[in-house]
């Protein structure tokens, strides 16, 4: 018996531990998907005035109205959109009634027309409030001179077109420009990947079982050779 004392041990901390990995994931995959429910029911509520002083945790995806001008000051910010392609996110500044300056992420052109003209003047503008979060140690440094952006960092987008770091993802505007497609917030673009995490540590807990039963019959069969 002793001989068999230590992988049965070993075997039975291993399931356990990879177990308890399995069931915390479902506890956050429930969590995310309420998370994301939370999201979309927000997303979709009636647009209120931006915030004076909107926070960026408080107020993220806060569906917003606001009328004003939309200007030339645009900045490029390189992506690539699925079945579409490479293309870039036009972020306008738009100043507002009161006189505020803030960012609209009028959406998505294709390459070839990152310098065509776009429509400016007066608007009324429906989006969500957003600060993504786009930037890691691979984002690759701007090129401010040729106005590709690989990243929407508010901050540093607010700095370059004179603007309160604030950015409305356009989700309808009174003035149809057939030239942008938007890009509307939406949940799609937050990452779930809780229950590919259920199966993978589940799976090798049913693996490292089958192993540890397959290794001690072996060891009794050698035994009694």
């Amino acid at each position: 018996m002793p001989r068999y004392l230590l992988p049965l041990i070993f075997g039975i901390v291993g399931t356990a531990i990879l177990v308890s990995l399995g069931n915390w994931q479902v506890r956050r995959l429930a969590e995310k998907e309420a998370y994301l429910s939370a999201i979309d029911a927000r997303i979709a509520d009636a647009p209120v005035e931006v915030p004076a002083i909107p926070d960026p945790v408080e107020d993220r995806f806060l569906p917003v109205s606001a009328t004003g001008v939309l200007t030339a000051d645009e900045l490029h910010v390189l992506v690539s959109v699925k079945k579409v392609g490479p293309g870039y996110r036009i972020v306008s500044a738009f100043e507002m009634e009161d006189g505020r300056r803030i960012m609209v992420d009028r959406g998505f052109v294709r390459t070839p027309q990152k310098e065509a003209t776009r429509y400016t003047g007066p608007a009324t503008v429906i989006g969500n409030l957003h600060w993504p979060e786009e930037i890691d140690s691979f984002t690759p440094e701007n090129d401010i001179t040729g106005n590709i952006w690989f990243a929407r960092d508010v901050p540093a987008m607010a700095a370059a077109l004179d603007t309160e770091p604030v950015l409305v993802i356009l989700r309808e505007t009174s003035e149809n420009d057939t030239t942008v497609t938007p890009l509307p917030v939406d949940s799609s673009g937050i990452p779930n990947d809780h229950l590919q995490y259920i199966v993978t540590w589940y799976g090798l807990a049913i693996v490292w079982a089958a192993m540890t039963l397959y290794y001690l019959r072996r060891m009794r069969k050698t035994k009694k050779a």
